[in-house]
C-alpha cells in the first residue's frame, strides 16, 4: 500500500469519526412550542439578583441547560423542550448573532415555533405608566440614517437625524417597501391582537416607589395611570437614548417609516436584530417569522418628568434602580407566561394555524 493511499485513508477515518460525532450530537432534535427570548442577565440564571431571564428559568422549570457557544448565553430548556429561552445579550448586534446562532444550530427544529421576545424598556409618559406591559405590530429600526450634531442642524429642521437615503428630517416621499425591510418591521396584526386580548386584564405590581415617581409626570395623564398592558409599537436603537426631545424624534421616526399606522410607546434596544435574524432564518426554512411576538414591560419612562433636566433624570434611574425594575420583569413574565401556556396548551390547533383575533 502506498503512502498516498494510506494518507487518504487516514483522512477519511478521520472525516467519517468527525461525521459521526456530528450526527451523534443531534440525535435529539429538540422542537420548541415557544422560544422566549430574553436580553440580559446580570447574574447567574437562578438564585440571585434577577434579569430578563431568571423567572422564566425558575418559574417555568427550564432546568436544562444546552450549551450555544456560538452565542452570547446558552439555551435553557424544560424537561420536555415544549419551550426554551435564550439571552441575546445586550443591543442590535448581540440579538442578531445570538438568534442566528440559535435558529442554524441542528439540534433544534424551530420551523413552527413561536418566538416571544419578553423584556423591559422605556415607556413614552404620554401612553403609560411604569410597569405597564406593551404588545408591539410595529417595530422601528432607530439607528440607521444619517446624523449631524444638532449644534450644526439647519434652523429649519426639527432634527440632526435623517432617514437613510434622504436629504431633510422625515423628506417625502417614504422609500418603496423594498427598501425599507431593514428599517420597520410588521408583525402579524391578528396574532399581536390576539396576544393583547389574551392579556389584557393580567394584573401587575404597583407599589409606593412606582406611585410617587408617576405623580411627578403632571400634565402625563396616562403616566400616572396604575400600570396597564396596552397595544404600542417599538423602536430599537441600541444606543440608550433620554428625554423630552428625542422621545419627540421617536415618536416623529416611528410615524414617518410606518407611513402613520404606528404610533411609538416603548424603546428598547435588540428587537430589530432579533427581526432581523429570523426574517434571514425565514427566508432559509429554518423558522417563521410570522410567529413572532414583541412584548416590553417599563421599567423607566424614557423622558424626565416636569421638574427634571434630562440628564438629572437619566442618571438618576440606571439599571436596578429603575423605579420599576423588579415590577417591570414581573410583568413581562406574568403578562408573557399567558400566552406561553395558551399556545403550548393549544398545539393541537396552533402547530399549523396560528391564533389570531379573528380566529378565536
Amino acid at each position: 500500500m502506498s503512502f498516498l493511499t494510506m494518507s487518504r485513508g487516514v483522512i477519511f477515518l478521520v472525516l467519517s469519526l468527525a461525521a459521526n460525532r456530528g450526527l451523534a450530537a443531534v440525535d435529539e432534535i429538540i422542537r420548541p412550542k415557544v422560544v422566549v427570548v430574553t436580553m440580559f442577565e446580570p447574574g447567574q440564571d437562578t438564585g440571585d439578583a434577577p434579569g430578563e431571564l431568571q423567572y422564566w428559568v425558575e418559574r417555568e422549570q427550564l432546568t436544562r441547560v444546552l450549551p450555544l457557544p456560538a452565542a452570547y448565553h446558552d439555551v435553557r430548556s424544560n424537561a420536555d423542550g415544549s419551550v426554551i429561552g435564550i439571552v441575546t445579550g445586550v443591543g442590535n448586534s448581540n440579538a442578531a448573532a445570538s438568534i442566528m446562532a440559535l435558529g442554524l444550530d441542528p439540534r433544534f427544529d424551530l420551523r413552527k415555533s413561536y418566538w416571544l421576545v419578553a423584556g423591559i424598556a422605556g415607556i413614552d409618559p404620554a401612553d403609560a405608566s411604569i410597569g405597564s406591559a406593551a404588545w408591539a405590530e410595529y417595530v422601528v429600526e432607530g439607528d440607521l440614517g444619517h446624523e449631524i450634531d444638532a449644534r450644526e442642524k439647519p434652523a429649519s429642521w426639527v432634527t440632526g437625524f435623517v432617514p437613510l437615503g434622504k436629504t431633510a428630517p422625515y423628506e417625502a416621499p417614504l422609500a418603496p417597501a423594498k427598501a425599507l425591510t431593514n428599517s420597520v418591521y410588521h408583525l402579524e396584526a391578528g396574532l399581536v391582537q390576539w396576544a393583547y386580548a389574551l392579556t389584557k386584564d393580567t394584573p401587575l405590581i404597583d407599589n409606593p416607589e412606582m406611585q410617587k415617581r408617576r405623580a411627578s409626570y403632571l400634565g402625563f395623564p396616562n403616566a400616572q395611570r396604575a400600570p396597564f398592558v396596552l397595544k404600542g409599537d417599538n423602536l430599537a436603537a441600541s444606543t440608550f437614548w433620554h428625554g423630552k426631545f428625542l422621545n419627540q424624534w421617536a415618536n416623529d421616526w416611528v410615524q414617518y417609516y410606518t407611513a402613520g399606522q404606528g404610533h411609538y410607546v416603548t424603546t428598547a434596544m435588540e428587537d430589530t436584530g432579533t427581526l432581523r435574524a429570523l426574517t434571514n432564518l425565514t427566508r432559509a426554512g429554518k423558522v417563521d417569522v410570522r410567529r413572532a411576538l414583541i412584548l416590553r414591560t417599563a421599567s423607566n419612562y424614557d423622558m424626565q418628568s416636569p421638574e427634571l433636566s434630562a440628564a438629572e433624570s437619566m442618571n438618576g434611574e440606571k439599571g436596578s434602580k429603575y423605579s420599576a425594575y423588579l415590577p417591570s420583569l414581573e410583568a413581562a413574565h406574568a403578562v408573557g407566561r399567558r400566552v406561553v401556556h395558551a399556545l403550548v396548551a393549544g398545539w393541537t390547533d396552533y402547530e399549523n394555524t396560528p391564533p389570531s383575533a379573528s380566529g378565536q
